[in-house]
């Protein structure tokens, strides 16, 4: 057999990372002395009215094909939802998915080609930056700067970087994995600058509601035209308790709706309509889901910053104002993912190295702290034995 011929994936694919947050989880998932804090969910179930939900539908024998675009129930629900956060919003905005990571990639997709330039602000989610590549975009980085105060941006380095040649800024913010959120302000002389040159923004606002300092973080939505060249990504996953799920939604100009169908149709046709039935659920009463979630969360990440500052070696940024997690630098920390890997083999502590978001992450590691504080607390008291064991220069 030619093996050259069977591996030729395209160069773009085969020049994609591999997520290195799964490397490291892979080895040791179903260990059960393991402390696993590597992924970005929350340690309790769906609701369980959102599980009875898509059992109901289930029942009701809800497992042919649905729109492609969603069940209009649905999109109607997601439009009711944004319209109380966001102000008025129609339905031919709106479209369902399957998952949020799929809205993200049908939005790429939609915009971008070979040869095109895109820019991130990063530490960021690897996914992210990885899709436009898929494609034979290429991505420009911007990365935020680790202060004691909290991560920056530097907002002029970002409009310098947004270039008429520019096609789309990808932006999360709550951000995965340092928390860092834009202001209201900050947002408003990006979307000038962008309309100016007619570039895109894609917007992953799945931690929109994952948010400390009021009940919703600043959205493109607030202030976007409906006709400006403006994308928004969503998820049930983290505000619900759904990641295992896969449905998010996505908000797109009217006029480009039609095409984010054509995409939907070439790769997964429809979400589920059993899933899509657990979505309205959610959304009818999402708003105790959230508060309570958010409620658990805030305590969790104050409890594991007092926690971690007592950890020598260990340097944080104030609290971030949104997202899940701690990001933080470990002193003289030169491999991250070599660390991860000890940490999970030797201690039986599953954290995510920083180099899994980009070479601006290398040197932290994530923790995701959507836990009970015993477990936070267990898995500090890993994290000093380890450090107390073993050197750092990896």
């Amino acid at each position: 057999m030619n093996t050259a011929f069977v591996t030729s994936a395209r160069p773009e694919v085969a020049a994609l990372r591999s997520s290195k947050i799964r490397e490291v989880a892979n080895a040791a998932l179903g260990r059960p002395d393991v402390l696993p804090f590597w992924f970005g969910e929350p340690d309790e179930p769906t609701p369980e009215h959102v599980r009875r939900a898509a059992s109901a539908a289930l029942d009701a024998r809800q497992t042919f094909y649905a729109q492609t675009l969603g069940v209009p129930a649905l999109r109607e629900a997601i439009v009711a939802y944004l319209a109380k956060l966001h102000g008025a919003m129609t339905i031919d905005s709106v479209a369902v998915t399957s998952s949020g990571t799929a809205a993200l990639m049908h939005a790429v997709q939609a915009l971008v080609g070979p040869g095109d330039r895109v820019v991130a602000v990063t530490p960021l989610w690897p996914n992210l930056v990885e899709m436009p590549k898929v494609l034979g975009a290429s991505v420009v980085t911007v990365p935020l700067a680790f202060a004691p105060g909290g991560w920056q941006l530097d907002l002029q380095r970002l409009l310098d970087a947004l270039t008429p040649a520019t096609r789309v800024l990808l932006l999360n913010a709550p951000n995965n994995p340092t928390g860092w959120t834009l202001s209201r302000a900050q947002q408003r002389e990006i979307l000038a600058h962008c309309r100016e040159r007619g570039i895109w923004i894609v917007s992953d606002d799945v931690y929109q509601r994952i948010h400390y300092d009021g009940a919703c973080a600043p959205s493109f939505l607030d202030i976007a035209a409906p006709d400006d060249r403006v994308i928004s990504c969503n998820s049930f996953s983290k505000a619900w308790l759904m990641t295992g799920w896969r449905l998010g939604w996505i908000v797109v100009p009217p006029a480009l709706l039609p095409e984010i169908g054509k995409l939907i149709e070439y790769s997964t046709t429809c979400a589920p309509p059993f899933i899509q039935a657990a979505g309205i659920a959610a959304l009818q009463r999402g708003e105790e889901t959230i508060d309570r979630t958010v409620g658990h969360l805030r305590v969790s990440r104050d409890h594991l910053q007092a926690r971690l500052a007592t950890v020598p070696g260990v340097e944080l940024a104030e609290p971030s104002p949104g997202a899940m997690y701690t990001f933080f630098r470990l002193r003289g920390l030169a491999d991250s993912l070599a660390y991860c890997r000890a940490l999970v083999e030797e201690s039986g502590l599953g954290l995510a190295p920083g180099i899994a978001f980009g070479p601006d992450g290398e040197g932290y590691l994530r923790w995701c702290y959507a836990s009970s504080t015993a477990r936070l607390d267990e898995g500090v008291r890993r994290l000093v034995r380890h450090i107390e064991t073993r050197p750092r220069a990896h």
